[in-house]
């Protein structure tokens, strides 16, 4: 009995020994405020703002303000999400409180942007009351991811009209934010949308791996299409990361471009079209060289740090937050360089959701965000005067006028950065490739995803055959006139339109069977079997 007594008396010990020793701190008050912001940003960015936010709210309001992240994945995921709790709070406000019928057509007619006039008058009606209505997903703000996802967000209705422009007409001039650089929009003209942060995209290299391939440090996006780098580059898949979709639209607008300019800048319809067969044609490469299509944006640096892959495509800041890290734990294995000419500036934009429920909150904290306060946060060193406390953001505003205080570039983490000098800028057509970017990634999913094995077994096989069996092997290989041009703006892009996702499905099981049959043809070739 007193060895049992003894095993108890320790175990309860061991339980409360911690509780016993722990510092008598008070309990935290609750916040006088509360907003709630749903963000694909990492916990550093989140980290910081909270902390910026609450100390410029109560200078401004005199009261304490709690930031609740909601983080429920990417950029892409958000929509979805998004998606999902307003149809699902609309129908609750529809057949709730003003006693509706609901249907399928009204779900999908109350956040279509394009409704035709001869649409049935119930679903005309509810987009009407949807656009009128205060209907909430229980959140305040959107903040981080792409414009063009702030875009849809807009026409569907689920963002709302700002009052910053309003209040703060003169940060919305060339001189502090333009409307538009380089062919990106800055800010919407609806006041739903504002860009705060820029970003462009490049290669994450590892110098150490490239050494053992024997290979020089990429400076271009076809750099990365050397067979030396098979199965060692790292990508992720465009359909669930939209930061990966933008990086292959502007390989393709580069390539459109360069057949325009080719040409003398006339002729753009054909320089179009060719200009997305050789982008296309570029990415396919790219994919034959890929190690994986990973769903994490945030994976193919960690794994270029780690050695595992020799390189990847990434958007900027994570490149240099993760040469960042390297370099503070001793090392310097890690190069981020962003392509010459090869990649647009554009924003990362925040809005308010329709029905925030705390929305004078909210619209402070997207105030916040376009401050100099705020915009420091996103470059300054960890320490500095005015800067971020703990994590170096690495990100480069979207003030033009904070580039111009020479005396901060001591304060700066990359302090020779600035996208509005950049000398080679990729300037962006959007009446090009905006229209599809979801089309784009669907035929990058079955060229290159859905046939991956394929690909990467006949690319293999093309690089160790003989030079004659190369070419008419490669030819095969490249014939992709079932998604060029004409093709995505015809049956793929009305495919993805249909309201019965069915067609969808069927589409993208023919066409990887397509392309999968058509690399085991090339790879046959390559292997002198055909």
């Amino acid at each position: 009995m007193g060895k049992r007594a003894l095993i108890i008396f320790t175990l309860i010990a061991t339980v409360a020994l911690p509780f016993a020793l722990r510092s008598k701190k008070p309990a935290l008050a609750p916040a006088d405020d509360t907003v709630v912001i749903i963000t694909p940003h990492n916990e550093a960015i989140r980290t910081e703002f909270a902390r910026g936010f609450q100390a410029w709210y109560r200078a401004r309001t005199g009261r304490s303000v709690a930031v609740d992240w909601r983080v429920v994945g990417g950029t892409s995921d958000i929509t979805r999400f998004l998606e999902s709790e307003y149809i699902a709070a609309f129908r609750n406000f529809w057949t709730g409180r003003l006693h509706r019928e609901w249907s399928g057509e009204i779900q999908t007619g109350f956040a279509d942007p394009g409704l035709p006039a001869v649409a049935p008058a119930a679903v005309r009606e509810a987009r009407a009351v949807f656009l009128a209505s205060d209907v909430s997903c229980g959140h305040d703000l959107f903040f981080g991811g792409g414009s063009y996802d702030f875009v849809r967000q807009a026409q569907a209705g689920r963002i709302v009209p700002a009052r910053v422009r309003r209040i703060h007409p003169e940060w919305f001039v060339d001189a502090v934010i333009p409307l538009r650089f380089t062919g990106e929009q800055y800010w919407d003209e609806g006041e739903c949308w504002f860009g705060n942060v820029i970003s462009s995209y490049g290669i994450l290299y590892n110098v150490d791996a490239l050494a053992r391939l024997g290979l020089a440090p990429p400076q271009e996006w076809r750099d990365l299409t050397d067979a030396r780098y098979a199965g060692a580059l790292a990508l992720s898949d465009p359909t669930k990361s939209s930061s990966m979709a933008k990086a292959f639209e502007n390989i393709i607008q580069q390539q459109m471009q360069q057949r325009l300019a080719s040409l003398g800048g006339a002729n753009e319809p054909p320089a179009v079209r060719e200009g997305w067969v050789a982008g296309m044609k570029l990415i396919q490469l790219l994919a034959a060289n890929a190690r994986y299509f990973t769903d994490s944006s945030q994976k193919p640096p960690i794994d270029v740090a780690q050695g595992d892959c020799a390189a990847g495509i990434c958007i900027d800041f994570y490149g240099r937050a993760q040469a960042d890290a390297v370099e503070r734990r001793g090392a310097n294995r890690l190069r981020f360089v962003t392509p010459r000419g090869g990649t647009v500036n554009s924003v990362d934009p925040i809005a308010i959701l329709r029905g925030a429920p705390h929305r004078e909150v909210a619209e402070l904290f997207l105030e916040y965000t376009l401050t100099m306060d705020a915009q420091k946060l996103w470059n300054f060193k960890p320490g500095t005067d005015g800067g971020p406390a703990r994590f170096a953001l690495r990100r480069l505003p979207a003030r033009r006028d904070f580039y111009a205080h020479s005396e901060w570039k001591p304060l700066r983490s990359d302090p020779d950065a600035n996208p509005f000098a950049d000398p080679d800028p990729l300037v962006y057509r959007p009446e090009w490739t905006s229209h599809l970017f979801r089309e784009l990634a669907f035929v990058a999913r079955v060229m290159c995803l859905d046939a991956h094995t394929e690909l990467a077994s006949a690319w293999r096989a093309i690089n160790a055959a003989p030079v004659d069996r190369r070419a008419r092997a490669m030819a095969v290989l490249q014939e992709i006139q079932a998604v060029d041009y004409v093709a995505v703006n015809g049956r793929i892009r009305a495919t993805l339109a249909s309201k019965d996702k069915v067609d969808e499905v069927r589409l993208a099981s023919e066409l990887g069977a397509k392309f999968r049959a058509q690399y085991r043809d090339a790879e046959a070739i390559a292997r002198g079997e055909k």
